[in-house]
């Protein structure tokens, strides 16, 4: 009798709602026609070492986790030497495919390890399940990364319980949402909420990005209300600013922060919402202002809610697509599975930059139309707005957004 076949999963980088789904579908797909299925704990972390950690998958096991948040597999973002590979595990246990469900470091990851494999003369496939809240990976057609819309639909939940506290107790608050460089989800929340104002990094078209032109944005909105009789509000911004910040702009922004051993400032340790708050009462104080505002930190919060319905059907599709790509012989590419129900192949070679081997970012396109309806709705001063907004502060042209952004 030949050897049974094996098909390994491991997951990369944190949590998104739909994991489970993934892995679950995954399982089940390969398990009725004999295979066996094992996944990871930590990722990579272990699979190249004298005891490897992973779990064995059953259909029970399967079908028990499909609709549950966070991840069976515990998970690292520990990336492998190449002096570390070894072919043990894979001969040992007859894996015959790897499949990787995390963002692009994970999907780079696996292609260099199949690729010392193949090159060691061990036959294995690995395609790629592209996950992530951020959105970020190119895939065609603008479809989403799996457990975004899970995110998006949990973010603006809190998010709208937020506004109508600002509403009703008189305030503004500040909110940061998580996004690494693209501003997503902090779109998606914050115009499914209707904000008054809505801060992302592409919106600057590559100008320069510091706290002092988010402050005014801020104050800009704040301005406008005021103009109309309101004098409530919140305003959501991309953590993916930080990533285009100048690292002095960052270390001089006022807040104590922490340092790695490379002397880099670790934001992941401090609330960037506490952050742009903090310096927007400062220049509020300053100009004369008396308005409060608060802090409110998305990120954590919505990494590991259970899945939508969306997402769960969606996981599901990816989850037998990896089965379907693998029975027709691909290799070393993300699984995609489109509106018209189609599953396709994307090579990872195609969207990878030939000599970093990084997948580029898929960015908010700010031209499109649904961003420039999203944003003309959106609060903030126009030079129309000068002779009102003149009660309140001295140089309301200050405050001008579309010069702000304009601006170098």
């Amino acid at each position: 009798m030949a050897e049974q076949k094996t098909v390994a999963i491991l997951c990369s980088g944190g949590p998104a709602p739909g994991i489970n789904s993934v892995i679950s579908s995954i399982a089940k797909s390969f398990l009725k026609e004999g295979w066996r299925v094992i996944g990871f704990n930590e990722g990579t972390k272990t699979i190249f070492t004298d005891n490897p950690e992973f779990i064995e998958f059953d259909f029970k096991y399967a079908d028990y986790i499909y609709n549950r948040g966070g991840s069976v597999l515990r998970m690292s973002r520990y990336k492998p030497k190449d002096s570390e590979f070894n072919t043990t595990f894979f001969t040992k246990n007859n894996v015959k495919l790897l499949v990787t469900i995390g963002g692009d470091d994970t999907a780079a990851t696996a292609n260099r390890i199949t690729k010392y494999l193949n090159e060691q003369k061990v036959d294995i496939k690995n395609i790629h399940v592209p996950k992530t809240i951020d959105n970020d990976l190119p895939l065609p057609d603008r479809l989403p990364t799996f457990g975004f819309q899970t995110a998006k639909n949990e973010g603006t939940r809190i998010a709208q319980t937020v506004y109508e506290d600002a509403r009703s107790s008189g305030n503004w608050f500040v909110v940061s949402v998580m996004g690494r460089e693209a501003g997503h989800l902090a779109f998606g929340i914050g115009t499914a909420c209707h904000y008054p104002l809505v801060i992302i990094p592409e919106m600057f078209k590559g100008k320069k990005i510091t706290f002092c032109k988010i402050v005014d944005m801020m104050i800009s909105s704040i301005l406008i209300r005021k103009t109309i009789d309101v004098h409530h509000g919140a305003i959501i911004i991309s953590e993916g600013v930080f990533h285009f910040m100048d690292e002095s702009e960052i270390m001089n922004c006022g807040i104590d922060l922490s340092f790695d051993e490379h002397g880099h400032p670790e934001l992941g340790t401090v609330s960037k919402a506490h952050i742009f708050n903090m310096l927007l009462q400062k220049e509020l104080k300053k100009i004369g202002l008396s308005v409060k505002s608060r802090p409110v930190e998305l990120g954590y919060e919505i990494r590991s809610c259970a899945p939508t319905a969306f997402d769960m059907n969606y996981c599901t599709m990816l989850g037998m697509g990896v089965k379907k790509l693998f029975d027709e012989g691909h290799t070393g590419c993300v699984v995609v599975a489109k509106a018209n129900g189609e599953f396709t192949p994307l090579y990872l070679n195609d969207i990878a930059d030939p000599e970093t081997g990084k997948i580029k970012t898929r960015l908010v396109d700010v031209d499109a139309q649904d961003y420039q309806l999203a944003f003309s709705n959106m609060h903030y001063l126009k030079p129309e707005h000068y002779e009102k907004a003149s009660k309140f502060v001295e140089k309301p042209e200050t405050y001008d957004l579309e010069k702000i952004l304009a601006s170098d």
